[in-house]
C-alpha cells in the first residue's frame, strides 16, 4: 500500500456505550497521561470504564503495560480463539463486546465505554445509530501512515466549543503541536 501524507488523529470516547482513541503518531507524555485520566476516570463510584480495541491495538501495547490498569480490557478479533494474556475479554466484534458490557455482571461493573483503535472498530462504532462523543487529539502537523480514523461527518458530529476537563488551547510537546476536541453526535430516539 502507498503511503499518504494525512493528518493523524487519535479519538477518544463515545458517551452512552461506545468510545475511541489512536492512529498511529503520539505527541508524547502529557498526552498520553491525558489519555489516561480521560479513559480510567469513572464518573461513578466503585465502577470502572471499559476499553473496547482491536487485536492490533492491543498487540501494539507493549506487555509491560497489558492491560491498561484500572480499566476493563476488551479485545475484538475473529482469528483468535482465546483472551489474550492480560485482556479480560475476547469478543468476536464490536456488537458482541456490547452485548457482554450489557450482561448483568458487567453492567454492575463498568460505567463509560472508550473505543480505542483501530480503523474498523472506530469506523463500526461511528456508524452506531446511539448518541456518542468522540474525543480527538487532533495533531497539527502531518506523518507519513497508511493507517486512517475513519472521516469525521460534520453533518452528523458538531465541534463542542468546550467540555470539562479538557484544555481548549493548543498544547505543545517535543516540537508537536495538538490540540484536543470534543465531537458530539445526537441522535433522535423514533
Amino acid at each position: 500500500l502507498a503511503k499518504k501524507k494525512k493528518k493523524i488523529l487519535r479519538i477518544r470516547e463515545f458517551i452512552v456505550k461506545t468510545r475511541c482513541n489512536a492512529v498511529h503518531a503520539s505527541p508524547g507524555r502529557n498526552e498520553y497521561k491525558y489519555f489516561q485520566r480521560m479513559t480510567s476516570t469513572s464518573r461513578v463510584e466503585g465502577k470502572q470504564n471499559a476499553l473496547i480495541m482491536g487485536r492490533k491495538t492491543w498487540f501494539s501495547i507493549p506487555e509491560k503495560n497489558r492491560p491498561l490498569k484500572d480499566r476493563i480490557n476488551i479485545v475484538l478479533s475473529r482469528e483468535l480463539k482465546e483472551t489474550p494474556k492480560g485482556a479480560h475479554y475476547l469478543s468476536k466484534s464490536l456488537d458482541d463486546a456490547l452485548a457482554l458490557l450489557d450482561s448483568p455482571e458487567l453492567k454492575r461493573k463498568v460505567d463509560m465505554v472508550w473505543i480505542v483503535g483501530g480503523t474498523s472498530v472506530y469506523k463500526a462504532a461511528m456508524e452506531k445509530p446511539i448518541h456518542h462523543r468522540l474525543f480527538v487529539t487532533r495533531i497539527l502537523k502531518e506523518f507519513e501512515s497508511d493507517t486512517f480514523f475513519p472521516e469525521i461527518d460534520h453533518k452528523d458530529y458538531k465541534l463542542l466549543t468546550e467540555y470539562p476537563g479538557v484544555p481548549a488551547d493548543i498544547q505543545e510537546e517535543n516540537g508537536i503541536q495538538y490540540k484536543f476536541e470534543v465531537y458530539e453526535k445526537a441522535v433522535v430516539a423514533e
